[in-house]
């Protein structure tokens, strides 16, 4: 399997959601990954200053759930998250945060992705994990 879609096409998707709300744009896309920014401003800080942990969170399963999307949309499959850890890692208190959801498995029911979110200073801030299961569509 392999991520296809347009990272435009993708932005599309997420109009009207939380991704937009929380400012989550997707800028590459690769064979077996996916690439996106998230800024840290009142939308995604909590009331200390810093980068909330939930918009961290929030960040990691768009990008593995787009991803995932983009894969078995053309077979129209849909996707579900099943299960998501994060460990946070270091504070961010402006700018951007950068994220990339590399594919760890691609099976015909479960796809498995590591989400690394890093600073303007490409040091990391967070680490997750994310479990997606393809279903069919729900009526």
């Amino acid at each position: 399997m392999k991520l296809t879609a347009k990272p435009e096409n993708l932005n599309k998707i997420g109009q009207n959601t939380l991704s937009e709300h929380l400012g989550i744009e997707i800028t590459e896309v690769g064979d077996d990954y996916i690439k996106g920014t998230m800024p840290v401003d009142k939308r995604t800080k909590q009331p200390a200053g810093i980068l909330h942990g939930g918009a961290s969170v929030a960040f990691a399963e768009t990008l593995g759930s787009v991803a995932s999307y983009s894969m078995v949309a053309s077979s129209g499959k849909q996707i579900v998250g099943l299960e998501i850890n994060a460990n946070h890692l270091r504070p961010v208190t402006e700018g951007l945060v950068y994220g990339m959801a590399k594919a760890i498995h691609l099976g015909r029911k479960t796809h498995v992705w590591q989400i690394d979110i890093t600073n303007e200073s490409k040091k990391l801030v967070c680490v997750c994990r994310f479990t997606v299961m393809i279903i069919e569509p729900l009526a």
